[in-house]
């Protein structure tokens, strides 16, 4: 084995976040037979892990998750970053290329404090501030009250336990990786359809380091990278950002892909639904979807996105 390691694997610093690196590590060592001293986890503070006391679109967005592995990765201070896919900006720099998808985990949300939605009592206050999960909460059940909590899995659950909230979603996919597996109530996601890209495990290099797109290559899983690029163009469609409200479900079906997709009004009383099947790798359907569904938005859903009515 190389004296230094072949790869600098930069991450988040959250216990979830060094889970998903360990199983980045774990996936590059088992495909090309490295030791696992081969690839090097290198943490960094991210500024949404910094700032926990406001939601992310007031103080930048997505990019409070990717800013400081970025500046990290073009310096070459490392040479890969691991993602967690729903976390990403829709719209990445050209000097940066997405070089490999892990396996997608379970896509699922699961609900906290309650055995269904149905089950919350009424009035109670449900913690999220994921505008997507708030707004399909409320479209369901408005009569509950949506509070705002932001924190790793842990800090959630522990406001949780400590009372400040009634009820709270976190994705199945974190709480499986944590070894939390038996928290909390799995939602169907056919009927709670969840963030574009969640459960997705992504690794980032250079555009132009051609040795770091070999290497992660072996990694990748055409199936959820399919996924995920069906996803994330939809996203880029509906011109979304962490603000908006938006539920997507995609599938592959042997060589086609079907996408289910729903958009909301913040306050939940306006929900516009879609899909469509297509084969994978068309780069127009998922774009058409987020048209159709833009063109049926009345403007108190369309002012939530990069369009306007």
């Amino acid at each position: 084995m190389p004296d230094q390691p072949l790869i600098r694997l930069g991450t988040r610093r959250s216990p979830l976040a060094m889970a998903q690196a360990l199983e980045a590590r774990a996936r590059l060592c088992a495909a090309h037979d490295w030791d696992e001293s081969a690839v090097e986890l290198v943490p960094v503070v991210a500024s949404g892990d910094k700032i926990q006391d406001r939601p992310l679109a007031e103080i930048g967005g997505k990019a409070l998750w990717t800013r400081e592995l970025d500046h990290w990765l073009l310096e070459g201070r490392i040479d890969a970053a691991v993602h967690s896919m729903k976390d990403v900006e829709t719209i990445r720099p050209e000097a940066i290329a997405i070089g490999a998808i892990l396996p997608r985990a379970d896509k699922a949300d699961r609900l906290l404090g309650a055995a269904s939605i149905a089950d919350i009592p009424a009035g109670a206050r449900v913690g999220t501030s994921a505008p997507r999960r708030a707004a399909q909460l409320l479209n369901l059940r408005p009569d509950l009250n949506v509070v705002g909590i932001r924190g790793n899995v842990a800090t959630r659950m522990a406001k949780l336990a400590a009372g400040a909230v009634d009820a709270t979603f976190l994705a199945a996919a974190g709480l499986d990786r944590l070894g939390a597996d038996e928290e909390g109530v799995r939602l169907d996601p056919e009927a709670w359809l969840p963030a574009p890209a969640q459960a997705a495990i992504g690794l980032e290099c250079r555009s132009n380091d051609a040795r770091m797109c070999d290497l992660l290559g072996p990694v990748d899983h055409p199936g959820s990278h399919a996924e995920i690029r069906a996803e994330r163009r939809l996203l880029e469609g509906l011109g979304g950002s962490c603000s908006s409200p938006i539920a997507a479900l995609s599938h592959r079906i042997g060589e086609r892909m079907s996408l289910n997709a729903a958009i909301f009004s913040p306050d939940g009383k306006v929900r516009i639904a879609g899909n469509t099947e297509f084969a994978i790798g068309d780069e127009n359907a998922p774009f058409d979807l987020a048209k159709s569904l833009l063109d049926g938005a009345p403007p108190e859903v369309a002012e939530h996105f990069g369009y306007s009515v």
